[in-house]
């Protein structure tokens, strides 16, 4: 073993790896959860652990095809964990690990860079199912979702300046960069823990992606209006939507799941966001009470996700096409039932975290030739090559009648 790498890190990182794929867990999860086993790990320890991770996870299909590693193969993550080393001229190369020579890694490596599956580390269906979708810029979108996420914040402007947020964040040692086109973002600069922070436990700030922070000012609300957030989950919108209403009005989160509501009710809290009512969705009921009620709703509905592998690099291996073709079902169902919720003269949004047109202008297209009483106000596609996550938006007017 190199003495610059304990073997104790090297087992920890083939323990997420096996979490990961054997036992379907979500790899934020198994990092956080890893990382908190061993106190005696310096901030250079946890990084090691959990940038191999992420790296590793995200080229998984490319790691294992150079490394010529069988999946029933008992040794497989760590053997994985060696490929990874010799393709990234690391000299730090386990010894107790046996695989193939290192030159025949790299030889496999330079034979299959013409294979974009295998090259971009993605599943056969998926290759095929985006290229159908999106042609040729598929191949940029694919490189970009294969870069690390940036690390975004976005200021609680219910507490906080975004000026007196940076000066803070600046005199905590924590270098931070303005987005122009995002009023509510600060880039940071080197990634650090900000969580542990004064400024995070009194609610100045959430991280929230750069893409993720267009939604709320697309619905274009106003102080003291009525909005719906019916897929609200945690509540990263619907804080940002508090805060853009300047703490005046009403927002009625929705979700499904209860366990999502309680930890919005926990951020709202510190965030000073006293104008979100949260409801957990249990029967059809609870929209048929709210029918021509709000002034805006958001449907930030459930979808593939393939906007923002970049953070989740672990989806494509969880993602089949099945799975996304229910994703569409229930994206139609959303945008049938939950848009009588808008009042005449009101606003609908339908969001995602997708690239895939099937996801998002055929949905909209389908729902607007059975609803001619809503004219679409605007379609915004924010694609992973532009720096961020990738989205898709369309505003909606009820311009007559009932929904």
């Amino acid at each position: 073993m190199s003495k610059s790498i304990p073997r104790n890190l090297i087992e920890a990182v083939e323990s997420a790896l096996r979490l990961i794929f054997e036992g379907g867990k979500y790899a934020d999860q198994v990092i956080e959860s890893t990382l908190k086993k061993n106190r005696k790990w310096g901030s250079r320890d946890r990084r090691f652990i959990a940038e191999n991770v992420y790296d590793i996870v995200r080229w998984w299909r490319w790691v294992i095809t150079c490394g010529e590693i069988e999946e029933k193969d008992a040794q497989r993550f760590l053997k994985a964990i060696r490929t990874w080393f010799i393709l990234q001229n690391k000299e730090e190369i386990p010894p107790f690990v046996e695989g193939i020579p290192a030159g025949k890694v790299i030889e496999n490596s330079n034979a299959f860079k013409s294979v974009r599956a295998i090259r971009e580390s993605i599943p056969d269906w998926l290759d095929e199912l985006g290229f159908k979708e999106l042609d040729s810029p598929w191949n940029i979108e694919l490189q970009a979702l294969n870069e690390q996420a940036s690390a975004v914040l976005r200021v609680n402007t219910l507490k906080v300046t975004r000026e007196a947020l940076k000066k803070s964040l600046k005199g905590a040692g924590i270098g931070t960069e303005e987005l122009s086109p995002y009023p509510d973002a600060l880039l940071l600069t080197e990634r650090a823990n900000v969580f542990q922070f004064p400024m995070f436990k009194e609610g100045w700030f959430e991280m929230q992606d750069a893409s993720s922070q267009l939604v709320g000012p697309f619905l274009d609300v106003l102080p003291g209006m009525r909005v719906v957030d019916a897929c609200a989950g945690a509540g990263g919108k619907t804080l940002h939507l508090a805060a853009l209403m300047q703490g005046k009005g009403h927002i009625l989160a929705l979700d499904t799941e209860g366990w999502k509501l309680q930890e919005l009710r926990h951020r709202a809290r510190r965030d000073g966001a006293g104008t979100i009512e949260t409801r957990t969705i249990d029967s059809t009921k609870v929209i048929k009470r709210l029918h021509l009620s709000a002034d805006r709703v958001l449907l930030d509905v459930p979808c593939s996700g393939l906007g923002v592998l970049r953070r989740n690099p672990d989806a494509k291996w969880k993602l089949s096409l099945e799975h996304i073709q229910r994703m569409k079902l229930l994206q139609q169902e959303i945008l049938q039932n939950y848009s009588k919720m808008v009042k005449p003269g009101g606003k609908l949004v339908y969001a995602t975290c997708s690239i895939l047109p099937s996801e998002n202008q055929v949905q909209i297209e389908e729902f607007l030739s059975t609803h001619p009483e809503f004219s679409l106000e605007e379609e915004k596609q924010v694609l992973p090559s532009a720096g961020f996550d990738g989205f898709y938006m369309a505003r909606m007017v009820l311009v007559r009648g009932e929904a």
